[in-house]
């Protein structure tokens, strides 16, 4: 029935109260999300005529818009905004409405989403913290992925032996070694999403998941550039695709280490730059890396195959400027815009989900999602646990990397370009991940409350709750942040040295001036580049985690955010935190209280107060004294070792 058709019939009082208990704001989305979803049925030729709109902007048009009216009323449903997106994809693609005339157009805009994506986890490829998790990163790591290969080719097996799956398993050679693959890797896109919303990055189990993640894409991108090869295997060109990720590597490490840094410096004190810098870094080494091949035939006439993936390439970028300063304001920026593709990302992929061909296609999916689910308690949840993880974060890290990797996606389609497997196979794999990804924010929220139901049984096995682990976060919270630095911060700063030294590594500094970077961190405090106006760049920084928060930067020195801002965005990441600002104006004051700030500092009475005491002494006749004793206290001004 079409929807102009349901829009005739009348409302029963049965249906009065179905939309009654939804509530006004359900029934305005669900009106709203059915007048969008009228105006993009119309034939596509007809919006044509009216504009020369080209077929790229309309496709992207047709997405955003079915997916953004679909994720608002998602959401009010308290379903996973990712169902809507894939359900927007379905929709508009060849399956719903064919409403996107180009499916080619979204893959390649989808594409952007995985190589910023790639980019950012490069980016949080801080070593040392990783490395902070010692064997439990390292062996997991690097045992986990075989291993789950092993597991899925074994349970392809057991499925083949009860007759269960039919041709689509017993026909190809190939297809355990595909479900390996299923079962293998977790979705990077989505846990990473998930950790950055619930701020829950820096702990233990979202150091340890994201160091497991970044393994299994390296994993996934060699087995990418293995598959070619796998119907007659040579080792020399495998071996040459890893002389080509080692070459680009180098080549953006040094690059990044001595060229870089002086472009950063350059635009520092513009954020709004870093953006596009950053980006420009990325596409400068994704595009080397795919051009190694051309560049070594037109110097050497020769064609090594040296080529590194777009993907590999993004990686690789965003390491190479991990451990610079302005990493954290470029996770904040890119974050912004990726977000953006990879919408478009699981729209594509909606549009990519084929008609079922049977029931056994659905039946193999899932199988396929419940053997990735097996996978985590059968094959992670041990490694981590023996590796040196407690049984809680062990338990808790593998539920919520109980998903199928998008990665695993890009295998499949390729599988079936080379003939290993099947269409029909590669729809089995692309709807064990739908159904993986429409589980995975449940299973990520209820990992702990899961454990604990477990946690009785778990023991018994030999598991226990209690901690072994080395991995105890590092990352306590900070005693103080200063947001902004300048000639009060810098006061305040020497003060503390000299009164709370014990203080000064459990400092926090956020400031965009890079020049003074090195002089505050030799004094003690963690420095960090960051644009106040930006909450992931505070959130990054570790500006949640701090006790006091001081914003101490008068609004009239500020560039592009007020003090009154600041102290909004601090009460809203970090609600226990003590605030203190900076008003220039009396009435500001109120305002920056009612922002959420516990004290307000206004320099002018700060200074009248110091002053007043002056003149009285002076007036006392005793100045002198007064000289004297404040030099006995705080030492002569001009012998003040500040940073300004």
């Amino acid at each position: 029935m079409s929807l102009s058709a349901c829009n005739n019939h009348p409302v029963t009082a049965q249906h009065t109260v179905r939309t009654r208990g939804l509530g006004r704001p359900a029934i305005a989305g669900l009106r709203l999300a059915a007048t969008v979803a009228v105006l993009c049925l119309l034939p596509t030729m007809a919006l044509a005529s009216g504009s020369d709109i080209p077929s790229l902007i309309q496709d992207i048009g047709f997405c955003i818009v079915l997916a953004g009216v679909l994720a608002i009323i998602f959401t009010r449903l308290h379903i996973p905004e990712v169902a809507a997106f894939l359900v927007a994809g379905i929709i508009v693609g060849p399956i719903g409405a064919r409403l996107v005339t180009d499916p080619a157009n979204i893959e390649t805009i989808s594409e952007l989403g995985l190589i910023l994506l790639l980019f950012m986890i490069g980016l949080e490829l801080d070593f040392r913290k990783l490395m902070t998790s010692g064997r439990v990163l390292i062996l997991s790591g690097l045992l986990q992925y075989p291993l789950c290969i092993l597991f899925g080719i074994g349970f392809t097996k057991l499925l083949i032996w009860l007759g269960i799956g039919g041709g689509l398993l017993a026909d190809s050679s190939y297809a355990p070694l595909y479900v390996g693959f299923v079962v293998a890797a977790s979705s990077t896109l989505l846990v990473v999403k998930l950790f950055q919303q619930t701020f829950q990055l820096d702990t233990v189990t979202g150091r340890v998941s994201l160091g497991i993640l970044i393994f299994q894409d390296i994993w996934a991108i060699t087995a990418i550039a293995i598959l070619p090869g796998l119907n007659n295997p040579e080792p020399v060109p495998i071996l040459l695709s890893f002389a080509g990720i080692g070459l680009l590597a180098m080549a953006a490490a040094l690059f990044a280490k001595h060229i870089i840094p002086i472009g950063f410096r350059w635009v520092a004190k513009q954020p709004e730059i870093i953006l596009v810098a950053a980006v420009s870094w990325c596409f400068i080494v994704v595009l080397l890396g795919t051009q190694l091949d051309q560049i070594t035939d037109a110097l050497f006439g020769i064609n090594l195959h040296l080529a590194v993936g777009s993907g590999m390439g993004a990686l690789i970028a965003g390491a190479s400027i991990a451990s610079l300063p302005y990493s954290t304001e470029i996770t904040g920026k890119v974050g912004i815009v990726k977000d953006f593709f990879v919408t478009l990302f699981f729209v594509g992929l909606g549009m990519s989900i084929p008609m079922p061909e049977g029931s056994a296609v659905l039946v193999l999916a899932m199988l396929f999602a419940a053997a990735a689910l097996l996978a985590r308690y059968l094959v992670f949840y041990p490694l981590l646990y023996y590796t040196g993880l407690d049984s809680r974060n062990a338990f808790v890290t593998s539920t919520r990397l109980a998903q199928v990797s998008e990665f695993t996606l890009v295998i499949g389609f390729l599988g079936m370009q080379l003939g290993h497997i099947s269409d029909s196979l590669n729809s089995s794999i692309i709807f064990a991940f739908v159904i993986t990804a429409l589980l995975t924010p449940a299973l990520f929220r209820q990992a702990d409350t899961i454990h604990n139901l477990l946690s009785s049984i778990l023991a018994r096995l030999g598991f226990r709750t209690d901690t072994h682990s080395n991995t105890a976060d590092a990352q306590g919270e900070f005693a103080i942040a200063l947001l902004g630095f300048h000639r009060v911060t810098s006061s305040l700063l020497h003060d503390l040295e000299r009164s709370h030294p014990e203080l000064m590594n459990r400092i926090l500094v956020v400031d965009l001036n890079i020049n003074i970077h090195e002089h505050i961190a030799a004094h003690g405090p963690q420095v960090h580049y960051g644009d106040l106006r930006n909450t992931e760049t505070l959130q990054h920084a570790g500006v949640d985690r701090a006790r006091v928060i001081v914003s101490s930067v008068s609004d009239n020195i500020l560039k592009g955010v007020t003090n009154r801002q600041i102290v909004e965005t601090a009460r809203r990441i970090n609600p226990e935190a003590v605030i203190i600002a900076n008003a220039v104006e009396l009435a500001e004051s109120r305002h920056l209280y009612d922002a959420g700030a516990d004290y307000v500092l206004l320099h002018r009475v700060e200074a009248a107060r110091a002053l007043g005491t002056a003149i009285d002494r002076a007036l006392a006749g005793d100045i002198a004294a007064h000289k004297s004793a404040t030099e006995a206290a705080e030492g002569t001004w001009h012998s003040r070792n500040e940073v300004l």
